[in-house]
């Protein structure tokens, strides 16, 4: 046997997350991360901890579902956890319109798949119980088409995405919800994106029974804490008479590990997975920062500096395609077209995280995660300029920075 490689001590440096997410997580979160003391999962606590943000989450979602919390690991936990619901057999209808939406719409045609049809074709089944509506990218998903679609197809299930970050487009939640309760749908939708930036409460769209979204944008927290879920009691009572094919994300029994069972609070969680006191505390820190800063006033301050950024690369040459908040999807320059992964690929090596969109045609995405304050805006607008012009691009920068604050000393003297 030969001796181990041991490598030296990994050292990542700070980067600017100025992407779609996820994004830079604040200091408060990461010191609660780092004060939490070793405990055990069941820890008193540490169960606190779970309880306190159950109820946060509640004042979050806007909802009094009682089942509502988080589910361990990233977006794609959560998600998974609210589409365990979906067995084989199924009638489902997705609506994707982009990268996340298409995954969410691949994620449903594996749970809905019998099993001949998921032998058939293990990684991309094609059951003949879900339809895909496809929306090209950089549009969103219309009441008409959802309406359309359900018309047609009267199916259990249907699922949206609130946000498309692949393409940073906003789909009408309220087409969704109205579609759903005309046709008799259990409607499901993915807010990744949108929970914690838009200001929504999910009791106003009753046609949606199941909500998913992620620790890693609108509520920012380290990546790998939870996903908050959602849902309502005809969601609960669907599980409970079909049953789910997961034991970690089932729904009833996560729900008993943040102290609900049977339908209501009780003082004193069931085990169901080990949670970590670290990922709590941060969790517990994230929500509060959130609440603090106000839905309604945080979703105002990301439509404010959405606003000034979308100003700033359009005075750069570049045309935004996207209806976002957090994110601003664009075409470069046309003396630029083509060079996107370029320079997306110079951003990245000089500690600027941003993204290229994932499928065609391909855009620049900038995101605003965190980053809603004068200083850090013209940080991003300052290295997009830079990076730009590096690549050859003809951009007054002195007068885009200048323009870029007499916005917001305008806007603060509105205020």
């Amino acid at each position: 046997m030969t001796n181990p490689t041991i490598f030296p001590a990994l050292s990542i440096p700070d980067t600017l997350a100025a992407g779609p997410g996820p994004g830079n997580t604040d200091a408060r979160v990461l010191a609660a991360f780092a004060r939490a003391g070793v405990a055990d999962h069941m820890q008193a606590d540490v169960l606190r901890g779970l309880i306190e943000c159950k109820h946060m989450l509640r004042s979050l979602f806007g909802t009094r579902n009682i089942h509502t919390f988080g589910v361990g690991g990233s977006g794609w936990s959560g998600l998974d956890c609210m589409l365990s619901a979906i067995g084989p057999g199924d009638t489902v209808v997705c609506f994707a319109n982009g990268t996340f939406s298409g995954i969410d719409a691949l994620t449903v045609r594996m749970k809905a798949a019998t099993r001949e049809e998921l032998a058939a074709d293990p990684m991309n089944p094609q059951p003949a119980s879900v339809t895909v509506v496809t929306v090209p990218h950089g549009q969103s998903v219309t009441a008409e088409v959802v309406d359309g679609a359900l018309a047609v197809h009267r199916p259990k299930w249907a699922v949206m995405a609130h946000w498309e970050t692949g393409s940073g487009r906003v789909n009408d939640l309220r087409g969704f919800s109205d579609a759903c309760e005309r046709h008799g749908v259990m409607g499901l939708v993915d807010a990744v994106s949108s929970l914690g930036v838009a200001d929504f409460s999910i009791d106003d769209y009753p046609g949606v029974h199941g909500w998913a979204s992620c620790p890693q944008k609108g509520v920012l927290c380290l990546p790998m804490t939870y996903a908050p879920v959602s849902f309502t009691d005809r969601y609960i009572a669907e599980v409970r008479r079909t049953g789910v094919a997961t034991y970690v994300h089932h729904p009833v029994l996560e729900a008993r590990h943040w102290g609900v069972i049977d339908g209501q609070d009780v003082p004193t969680p069931v085990y169901h997975r080990t949670h970590s006191a670290y990922a709590i505390a941060a969790f517990h820190e994230a929500l509060r920062l959130t609440l603090e800063h106000g839905r309604a006033a945080k979703a105002r301050d990301y439509a404010t500096y959405e606003a000034a950024l979308r100003w700033a690369v359009e005075r750069m040459g570049c045309t935004v395609t996207s209806n976002m908040t957090s994110l601003v999807v664009m075409n470069l320059p046309p003396a630029l077209a083509g060079r996107e992964k370029e320079m997306v690929q110079r951003c990245r090596a000089e500690g600027f995280g941003i993204w290229p969109t994932l499928s065609e045609p391909v855009q620049v995405r900038v995101g605003i995660l965190n980053q809603l304050n004068e200083a850090a805006l013209a940080d991003i607008v300052a290295r997009l300029a830079a990076a730009m012009t590096a690549l050859g691009a003809a951009i007054d920068t002195p007068a885009v920075m200048d323009g870029l604050a007499r916005r917001f000393h305008t806007a603060l003297a509105a205020e």
